[in-house]
């Protein structure tokens, strides 16, 4: 059992018979009242995000969990195969269970944590950005540099991504992974 104060980004709870991790918390101690903990909650298993107020004290069941490196293999229609780099055992996930399928490139290394009761896998983070080439961008028209304008550009995975006007196609640029909004152009 752990309390509210044990709360932190990537803590996996037992919650509603269901298993959540923690995507947001914040910690609130009003001027009036009891302090208490404000957290979003994603669920592993159907991925849908919900809003919840803790108070502080308040017990919460924690699930004890494994990190283990994987390393992305490929995608077959919304089955995504990953393998462990340690024993090269191979594991199939579902779409649902990644924050950002679509910007995942073959070979990439990702943290798979595992479940240590059920050895089922709950989720899967990404590293925080990731390179990758633009395959598709429209040409940026000369003088429309002064504002802050983007256009959308593909990248090799397939994701659409708002990138500044000057990006080209074959740039490299670095993405963030948990907004999936462009970060820099990287040079080479």
């Amino acid at each position: 059992m752990a309390s509210t104060s044990d709360i932190r980004n990537g803590l996996c709870i037992k919650y509603n018979h269901d298993i959540y991790k923690i995507i947001e918390f914040l910690h609130v101690k009003p001027g009036k009242g009891p302090a208490f903990v404000r957290t979003k909650l994603k669920s592993l298993t159907t991925g849908k995000v919900l809003d919840n107020t803790f108070s502080a004290g308040h017990k919460i069941d924690d699930v004890r969990v494994e990190t283990h490196t994987y390393q992305y293999l490929y995608a077959e229609g919304d089955q995504f195969h990953f393998m462990n780099n340690e024993s090269f055992e191979q594991i199939t996930l579902n779409k649902s269970i990644l924050d950002a399928p679509d910007l995942l490139k073959e070979g990439t290394n990702v943290m798979v944590q595992i479940n240590t009761e059920t050895d089922l896998p709950l989720s899967v983070d990404m590293p925080a950005s990731i390179i990758l080439e633009v395959t598709y961008a429209e040409p940026g028209v000369k003088g429309n540099t002064a504002t802050n304008a983007t256009k959308s550009a593909t990248v090799e995975t397939g994701a659409t991504v708002n990138v500044p006007l000057f990006i080209n196609e074959g740039d490299k640029i670095k993405i963030d992974t948990a907004s999936g909004s462009y970060m820099e152009r990287v040079k080479e």
